[in-house]
């Protein structure tokens, strides 16, 4: 079998579709997040507030990872949307979690605290690692 360049780009333009996709549902859950928590993470991080910046930081990379999972191995657009609603839902029910775990954390992190901060994105970083690996089975 010989190998050539355009076995390689085959699929270029599906390449291009899910990460364009990804990149908008990524975009959309960073969004929704902002407008549940009770702070504003992007005026707080403009102002230099670095608790702000690890909690959201947190939240986008625990989305993220179950949306790289979602892409891999989703059969479809819809399938890729369907678990990327999932993945939504499950950073926020982390997020109530955290908040459960920790009262006043909703005036900690405009406040600055890092410890509480850094304790949010660990939770929304370790479920979004779950819930990838859920996604493959």
């Amino acid at each position: 079998m010989e190998y050539t360049v355009n076995e390689s780009i085959r699929y270029f333009d599906d390449f291009l579709i899910y990460f364009a996709v990804a990149i908008v549902l990524l975009v959309a859950f960073t969004w929704v997040y902002i407008k549940v928590t009770p702070y504003k993470e992007l005026d707080l991080i403009r102002a230099g507030n670095t608790a702000a910046a690890i909690s959201l930081s947190g939240a986008m990379l625990g989305f993220a990872m179950p949306l790289a999972s979602a892409v891999a191995n989703s059969v479809n657009l819809i399938d890729l949307c369907l678990f990327a609603v999932l993945a939504t839902v499950v950073q926020l029910v982390a997020f109530v979690f955290a908040r459960m775990l920790m009262p006043g954390l909703s005036d900690d992190i405009p406040a600055g605290h890092i410890a509480k901060a850094t304790f949010l994105a660990a939770i929304s970083v370790s479920v979004g690692l779950l819930n990838a690996a859920a996604l493959v089975y």
